[in-house]
């Protein structure tokens, strides 16, 4: 086999035509070994090749007559001293950091460790058994495919609603999905996953992780798994588990051509990446990747003690982005999905962990002002998961411009207020307004607040309004793990109802959850599933149940069929609707001469609300007026944006009142929608001065001239 120094750059397995020029970075190894296999099978390599060259810390080499599909992985020499922070063991086979596929997955066995597992002295011991019969290999590809005119939607952030799914969950038990592709990047690709997401009204498909991951080897031995993905080992690799054909480079054209007919269908797709840690633990984890690479550069160590890791994430390590070459693998892989998989935007998990220069959070640090001034990262959709574990890891508001993020408090917010907690009137106003107190003050818009209700991270909705308490005992940890995080109000009763009022009181609170979230400034997100009453049964850390559990039920009832048929109306709402998804936020003035303000806050009264009624505990109601025609906006096209003008009403208290409907002249009011109606949709002209609003429900209205009433 005639190997060649090669070059340094680009970092990976680079196949072009004639053979493979292989680099992968360590600042401390004394040497790199590639070796090469011939199967997935294989208990050992077929050659090892010492890379020849090394080039700024970069070690490289060429070899010639290889061909996409080789099977490849690294050892590398050093020393092994845990105490200095140094984990070089050559008997490890490596997964390569850069590799664009991954032809195996690992089997997990103690020779994956480092270590001698069960040794008294743990990780300070040494292993000397080879791990090749066990360990991942990457895959060289030829990323060469047929994009034709795809196109990225580009849909501007105020016109955006997310969809939050899992690949494989989405489609798992779609009736009409093949079972071959059920549960795959070609099952999300099919026509009738694309029709649900287009008949609903989404613009955007925010995807859970799709890198390459680790199934944690404590829930392997519980006959469980990493089923949501947060536990990444290769930064460019889709996950083999979601391709149907199984096959490195076959899992790659199947992502391609998921993102091309979903773009092909307006959608939008959003990555959910995990760049804080990796899955190879803490200190008496195995060594998987870059452990084993250089410890040293790759992971955030205690500067006094090196032996272990600064752990940000819970979840043992955390990425050291203080480091040049480790920050340049996390932009390559970003730059990799938008270029190479045309994806269009990413969300990061536990996004103040990649903000830490030092100890404490610092929004001007490294990594955000080298996405800033790229040319390609600058233009995608940004959305930060603004907090870590670390003390003062919870940055809701604190991300720079350029960033969106999942708003916490607005979840927390609207749970309290339809729970029926007193004094949450003022921040729900707030919050319903696009989190101004957030967003403003650096000069960020309404869709900067990435408004939920809901998460993969937690109770579904129909389990948010259906439990008290947390059900996961089925994960094998003794119902210890999640947080107890219901805000909601379930009626007193635990799980499934058989009584017919307590049911229709649930359902009326799942409509004035998805109605809030829509109606809200702000860029909503839905967690899949809830627009039809997807249940969990009472799990609200499914993160490990890759069963049905987890997976979508397709198979609806009448009160979930009537569900969906509610959100896709509100969502139809909101799209057409200008006023209720507005680029800048509200000014509380006259705009334009309009001779009223763009919003208004109401009291049941009828009146403005004062200080008194802002401030009072027991407050549950509120009102607010949308100004259709004083939006002070315009379109891309430079044209003024008008609509019609709105009347939203809430009631967060258990008992109805009459709410005091505003006075215009020569108008009256349509109700467009009431949660609390079994025909919700049934529009109705409303002469009376005053509405009945019932308890805990909502209902909309809309401004219309007394001259357009063609009623008897």
């Amino acid at each position: 086999m005639k190997v060649r120094p090669g070059a340094p750059y680009p970092l990976g397995a680079t196949w072009d035509g004639a053979g493979v020029n292989f680099a992968v970075f360590s600042e401390n190894a004394t040497a790199i070994d590639l070796c090469l296999f011939d199967a997935v099978t294989d208990r050992a390599e077929a050659i090892r090749v010492r890379l020849p060259e090394q080039t700024d810390q970069i070690w490289h080499g060429y070899v010639v007559g290889i061909l996409p599909g080789q099977l490849y992985a690294y050892r590398a020499q050093g020393p092994y001293e845990p105490e200095r922070g140094l984990r070089f063991n050559a008997n490890k086979i490596l997964l390569d950091p850069y590799t664009k596929a991954v032809g195996r997955r690992i089997t997990w066995a103690d020779e994956m460790h480092g270590y001698r597992v069960g040794d008294p002295a743990a990780d300070l011991s040494f292993d000397d058994r080879d791990n090749a019969p066990f360990a991942a290999l990457g895959a060289v590809i030829e990323p060469a495919f047929s994009w034709g005119n795809d196109r990225p939607p580009r849909t501007p952030w105020h016109a955006t609603i997310i969809y939050e799914l899992h690949v494989k969950g989405f489609t798992r038990q779609h009736p009409r999905i093949p079972e071959a592709i059920a549960g795959t990047y070609a099952g999300l690709a099919t026509d009738e996953a694309i029709a649900h997401l287009v008949d609903l009204g989404v613009t955007a498909v925010e995807l859970m992780p799709v890198h390459h991951h680790a199934h944690d080897r404590g829930l392997v031995s519980r006959g469980l798994t990493n089923y949501w993905g947060y536990n990444t080992s290769a930064f460019f690799a889709p996950d083999l588990r979601y391709s149907s054909v199984q096959t490195p480079e076959g899992a790659v054209r199947e992502f391609k051509t998921m993102v091309r007919n979903l773009h092909a269908a307006g959608l939008e797709v959003i990555l959910d990446v995990v760049y804080n840690h990796t899955s190879e633990g803490n200190h008496l984890g195995a060594t998987l990747s870059l452990r084993g690479l250089d410890n040293v550069a790759y992971y955030r160590l205690e500067p006094d003690r090196p032996r272990y890791y600064r752990d940000y994430t819970g979840c043992g390590n955390t990425l050291n982005l203080r480091h040049p070459r480790v920050l340049q693998l996390i932009m390559d892989s970003l730059r990799y999905w938008v270029l190479e998989m045309h994806v269009d935007g990413f969300r990061f998990d536990l996004a103040s962990a990649l903000a830490r220069e030092l100890h404490e959070v610092d929004k001007l640090g490294a990594f955000f002002d080298v996405i800033h001034q790229d040319p390609v990262l600058s233009q995608v959709k940004l959305i930060a998961e603004p907090w870590d574990l670390g003390e003062g890891g919870y940055q809701v508001g604190n991300f720079p411009v350029g960033w969106t993020e999942w708003n916490g408090r607005y979840r927390d917010t609207v749970r309290r207020f339809w729970k029926g907690d007193g004094g949450q009137v003022s921040e729900m106003a707030t919050r319903l307004a696009g989190s101004s107190d957030l967003y403003e003050p650096s000069g960020r818009r309404p869709y900067a607040s990435i408004n939920f209700v809901c998460a993969h991270d937690g109770f579904t909705l129909a389990d948010l309004v259906s439990y008290n308490e947390k059900h996961n005992e089925a994960n094998g940890e003794h119902n210890a793990d999640g947080t107890n995080d219901n805000l909601s109000w379930n009626c007193g009763v635990e799980g499934p109802s058989s009584d017919p009022a307590i049911t229709a009181l649930r359902e009326k609170q799942r409509r004035n959850f998805l109605a809030t979230l829509l109606l809200s400034q702000g860029v909503p997100m839905i967690c899949g599933g809830d627009e039809m009453g997807r249940t969990q049964h009472g799990n609200n850390n499914a993160y490990c149940q890759d069963n049905e559990t987890s997976w979508h039920d397709w198979n609806l009832d009448d009160a979930r069929r009537d569900l969906l048929a509610f959100a896709r109306t509100v969502v139809w709402l909101r799209k057409t609707q200008p006023v209720l998804h507005r680029r800048r936020f509200f000014q509380g003035r006259s705009i334009r001469g309009a001779g009223v303000t763009d919003i208004q806050w109401l009291d049941p009264s009828g009146r403005e609300m004062d200080d008194a009624a802002w401030g009072a505990s027991f407050a549950r109601c509120l009102g607010v007026r949308l100004n259709g025609n004083a939006l002070a906006e315009t379109d891309e096209r430079g044209d003024a944006v008008t609509g019609d003008t709105l009347l939203l009403l809430l009631n967060g208290h258990h008992e109805s009142l009459r709410f005091v409907l505003p006075a215009e002249a020569g108008h009256y009011w349509e109700r467009v929608l009431d949660t609390a109606r079994r025909q919700w949709r049934a529009p109705l002209s409303v002469r009376r001065a005053s509405y009945r609003l019932s308890g805990r429900s909502l209902a909309l209205f809309a401004l219309r001239p007394v001259s357009e009433d063609r009623r008897p």
